[in-house]
């Protein structure tokens, strides 16, 4: 399931070379990913109306009815009034955002509770799942005899290459987010949308950029290629957002190849999502069919996560304990209390890999 390939023989979403700094169609190449929205009358009665007050002179006499100050003053009242309401409700228009109008979804910071579920998922509930899910979900491919990773001068290190417009990307971040979160501690986390045109459209997610793991275990980056934003007349084509430096580029460039992927690229194209672990465990697409979160918004899936019952909660669990097994490799089995669960050693088993 990978998304917007930069080369269609990737089988996946590898984002093209960008004219003018854009990315590329999503729409069809996505399609090919690798793996698996009347006025009333007047008073009588001298009560309203222009009824001349007795012994005065009548509106034929005077050449017309008079009016008092007072009703001026109530006129030029209610039309300042309305003048007053015309103005603030412009201003309104002008300043807020509907996003209901918009052609994609803003990223806005995540709801506390949306960070708190996804973060403190109960270990009983990671260890129910395991590596079972009613919905399919791939395994990483692992990889031996190769240097550990390093980025910024530290190792051992986790690569993480996307876009925000991409549903696969969308997808895999749920399961990334959680795992992770085993690890270390999550800052700036932030919420937003896929595409709204690309296949399995506004799939909610989080977004990557400026965001930071703190973790005495593993060093993570992400970045995110492209924003969900569309080019103005270029259809299904999205701003840039961020470029990978030469240190992850050349990393990138060498473990997505078909010499690491079966369904690598020949010629340097990267699939999205793409994900390195330690340069022990590669992902390439999505772990599992981003059309089960179809129509849940970031709540409703966060808010799943402590049950192992629920299909959503399963795919993304077993994607991140697999994902939990390879970064224990990694750090050489710590901490030792999400490296010997037996949700995670049930992924290593899997996986064919020791872990400490």
């Amino acid at each position: 399931m990978a998304e917007n390939s930069e080369d269609s023989e990737t089988g996946g979403n590898t984002p093209k070379p960008p004219a003018s700094g854009t990315a590329p169609s999503a729409k069809d190449q996505s399609r090919a990913a690798s793996r698996p929205v009347a006025a009333p009358a007047p008073g009588k009665g001298g009560k309203g109306g222009n009824t001349p007050r007795p012994g005065g002179k009548t509106a034929a006499a005077s050449g017309g009815p008079k009016t008092s100050r007072r009703g001026i003053w109530i006129a030029w009242g209610a039309v300042g009034l309305v003048v007053v309401i015309i103005a603030v409700l412009f201003i309104f228009k002008a300043t807020s955002t509907d996003t209901q109008n918009l052609t994609y979804t803003p990223v806005v910071p995540a709801a506390a509770s949306v960070v708190h579920d996804v973060t403190t998922i109960p270990m009983s509930t990671w260890n129910k799942v395991g590596v079972t899910s009613t919905s399919p979900v791939s395994k990483p491919i692992v990889l031996t005899d190769q240097p550990p990773m390093t980025l910024g001068g530290k190792t051992p290190a986790m690569l993480y290459y996307g876009a925000e417009y991409c549903p696969y990307c969308a997808a895999e971040r749920w399961a990334m987010t959680a795992a992770l979160a085993r690890f270390g501690t999550w800052s700036n986390l932030q919420t937003t949308a896929s595409s709204h045109t690309d296949v399995d459209a506004s799939t909610s997610t989080f977004s990557y950029h400026g965001v930071t793991l703190n973790s005495p275990y593993i060093t993570f980056k992400g970045v995110e290629q492209y924003t969900n934003v569309p080019v103005a007349g270029r259809p299904n084509q999205y701003t840039n957002l961020q470029n990978p430096n030469k240190e992850e580029k050349k990393n990138l460039t060498t473990y997505s190849s078909s010499k690491y992927l079966p369904n690598g690229s020949t010629s340097g194209g990267i699939s999205f999502p793409f994900v390195n672990i330690n340069n022990m465990a590669l992902i390439s697409g999505a772990s599992y069919d981003p059309q089960i979160l179809a129509g849940l918004s970031p709540t409703d899936i966060a808010s799943g996560l402590s049950d192992p019952t629920n299909p959503v909660t399963q795919a993304i669990l077993a994607t991140g304990n697999y994902m939990s097994a390879s970064i224990c490799q990694a750090s050489k089995g710590q901490p030792a209390s999400v490296c010997t669960s037996s949700g995670v050693q049930d992924a290593a088993k899997a996986l064919g890999i020791t872990i400490g």
